[in-house]
């Protein structure tokens, strides 16, 4: 009877190692593949925000071909099945912003990500609370605040509302964004808020 392998944290040298695989499966069947890397992989490969991750958000292209090659990476460097999972295409805006900044580009895949301003956005808009798996947003969503030097309500709301409607902006995401600009207020200048989390989350 098979079981399903433990989940592992992915980190930085892992990530890129089944990426570089993946590259070279695409090679073998001479396929032109693009990924956009989200969530706690960009706060790792691009931000060096975190050490690990719990997963490998992203959305890509050609589907069939990466959720085949990903299986075979999985196999072979006895990763979690579903180590690179497409979940997050339900908070991707209708205008997004991408960059290939801080990512490796090699000759079978593109391998892009969100602007550090679209990344916030898609947190505060996820809003998501620590839990069993999960860490939540809070630290990201500080770390981007204080990469972008945004330090009032008035300015973090006017970056998500670049990329999602009003509508879709519900009041949790305004009660965060509050709460930790009234932290970061009473603890630094510069927001403060938590440190930065290098705990591993999905």
């Amino acid at each position: 009877m098979d079981y399903p392998r433990p989940t592992s944290p992915l980190d930085r040298r892992t990530i890129l190692k089944a990426l570089s695989l993946l590259n070279e499966k695409f090679e073998e069947e001479s396929v032109i593949g693009e990924i956009c890397l989200f969530g706690g992989t960009v706060m790792m490969l691009a931000f060096n925000a975190r050490l690990s991750t719990g997963d490998v958000d992203a959305v890509f292209q050609p589907a069939e071909v990466f959720r085949r090659r990903a299986r075979e990476v999985a196999e072979e460097m006895q990763l979690s099945e579903d180590w690179l999972n497409d979940g997050v295409k339900g908070y991707v805006s209708n205008a997004p912003e991408y960059t290939s900044d801080g990512l490796p580009q090699m000759s079978n895949l593109r391998v892009i990500r969100p602007t550090a301003e679209y990344l916030l956005a898609m947190k505060c808009i996820a809003a998501r609370m620590p839990s069993y798996t999960t860490k939540g947003d809070r630290h990201d969503i500080v770390f981007l605040m204080n990469y972008l030097g945004l330090e009032t309500v008035e300015a973090v709301l006017m970056a998500v509302e670049k990329f999602y409607s009003s509508e879709h902006i519900l009041p949790k995401t305004q009660f965060l964004i509050r709460e930790l600009v009234e932290e970061g207020r009473g603890s630094d200048p510069k927001l403060g808020g938590p440190p930065t989390d290098t705990n591993p989350r999905p």
